[in-house]
């Protein structure tokens, strides 16, 4: 976007400099994934590129590190755990963040900011705190080592995301709807899926993409309430990474940062929707 005409030098050079500044920022953050990508292809078991791969010969590159991903009985069992897992987690934790945002939006309701706090702390408190809390618990009430104490606990892991999202796209939501709708006979029921459904969906969606990521990704507390039967993509990293250092780690990377960044660009389509619903301009 080109300065305005009645900019200063002084703004010009901080214009010029902020934009240095920003895009050193993203070179430091883009940089492990420009480095793991093209190492995934690498026809060696190295961490490092070879001459080949320098050199651009086809002989230094190979697809058998993805092809390990997709035959190896240990990393399919991971792919259909993480599936499985974050598949349920996301729909308890986007259910129950909807309901929340729906209530945290009443204007009648008591102590709003210590229940939006509480509902929110999972992503304020450290993640090894919240781990080691939910082991010491899941033993007592027989949840630890089953596919159901990691569903549950990232369904909590998960929930905030969607109670943040959804309570934005409320901000600019019209009670008045509500009250028409009363007005005309609807009932409360009908009027949920009818009116305020559509509305929030794009935010509900959103929060529940946040909720799959999270789920998909995490790795500390499924080594805490797991165990080998829990096993998902990233604990299966984590693993290979202690006992067999091997470049499928890699292919699995890129695969999971090209997933991340398709579901991240679902999200901001449906943010602009979200906005186009409500009449805001999307920018």
């Amino acid at each position: 976007m080109a300065l305005p005409a009645y900019t200063t030098p002084l703004e010009r050079i901080w214009h010029y400099t902020y934009l240095f500044i920003c895009g050193l920022i993203f070179f430091f953050l883009i940089a492990p994934i420009v480095v793991v990508m093209p190492l995934s292809f690498n026809a060696v078991p190295f961490f490092t590129f070879t001459e080949e791969m320098l050199r651009f010969d086809p002989a230094g590159y190979s697809l058998k590190w993805y092809e390990d991903f997709f035959t190896n009985l240990n990393w399919q069992g991971a792919v259909n755990n993480s599936f499985v897992i974050a598949v349920f987690a996301t729909l308890i934790s986007t259910t129950l963040g909807t309901i929340a945002a729906l209530g945290l939006s009443r204007e009648d309701m008591p102590y709003k900011s210590v229940v939006m706090g509480i509902l929110i702390s999972p992503m304020i408190v450290p993640l090894i705190i919240s781990a080691a809390g939910m082991y010491f618990f899941y033993t007592k009430i027989g949840l630890s080592s089953t596919h159901l104490g990691v569903i549950l606990a990232h369904a909590a892991l998960g929930t905030p995301f969607v109670v943040i999202t959804v309570t934005a796209t409320l901000v600019g939501f019209d009670h008045s709807l509500i009250r028409a709708a009363a007005t005309l006979g609807a009932s409360p029921v009908t009027t949920f899926f009818k009116i305020i459904v559509p509305l929030i969906l794009p935010g509900v969606i959103s929060g529940g993409l946040f909720a799959f990521i999270t789920s998909f990704d995490e790795v500390v507390v499924v080594l805490f309430v797991g165990s080998y039967e829990q096993r998902t993509i990233p604990w299966q990293m984590f693993s290979g990474i202690r006992e067999q250092i091997s470049p499928t780690i890699l292919a699995v990377a890129t695969l999971l940062v090209i997933v991340s960044i398709l579901l991240l660009f679902s999200v901001e389509l449906l943010r602009r929707r979200g906005e186009r619903l409500r009449g805001i301009t999307p920018h």
